[in-house]
């Protein structure tokens, strides 16, 4: 039976990444250490956002990749993660900004307009392995930065937070 059970969870959760479209609400709730907190409300429902997202819920919503270089970095670099436009997709955010928060207390303002296909990714592995805290993990906001040269300017990269573990909505 639970061999059973544990097949049908495991395909209902491939199924929602294989859709591309999982809200948040149908994603488990973290097993393991809590990588991102999401706090705010979302204006069009009234729903105040209390979430966490571990790596295996992040994982739930879809992965994207990029291959692109930063200026952080040397040559171009492979980042999996979430896109942005999918997470907030997820959480039923339509308009505001968020507010990015840094494990070192670091804000910077994303409007949820940089949130677009092809465009910006929460990003938790880099050329195949886990980010740690050490190379800019757990999580890192990466843009697209060699897809166009609108990706190329310091206020783009000034959005590239990195060691991402908060995100205050403001609708």
């Amino acid at each position: 039976m639970f061999t059973r059970v544990f097949a049908f969870a495991s395909a209902a959760v491939v199924a929602l990444v294989m859709a591309g479209a999982a809200r948040a609400d149908d994603v488990p709730p973290p097993n393991g250490d809590v990588i991102l907190t999401v706090t705010g409300t979302v204006q069009s429902s009234d729903e105040a956002l209390n979430r966490e997202f571990d790596y295996e819920s992040l994982s739930a919503l879809g992965l994207d990749r990029i291959d692109t270089s930063t200026i952080w970095t040397d040559g171009v670099q492979t980042f999996e993660g979430v896109s942005l436009k999918s997470f907030i997709d997820s959480l039923g955010i339509e308009d505001g900004t968020l507010f990015a928060t840094a494990i070192n207390d670091y804000t910077v303002e994303i409007p949820v307009s940089d949130a677009v296909e092809n465009g910006p990714i929460i990003a938790f592995v880099m050329n195949g392995e886990r980010m740690t805290v050490r190379d800019k993990g757990p999580l890192w906001i990466i843009y697209p930065y060699d897809a166009s040269s609108s990706y190329r300017t310091e206020v783009i990269y000034s959005r590239s937070i990195w060691q991402l573990d908060r995100i205050e909505v403001v609708e």
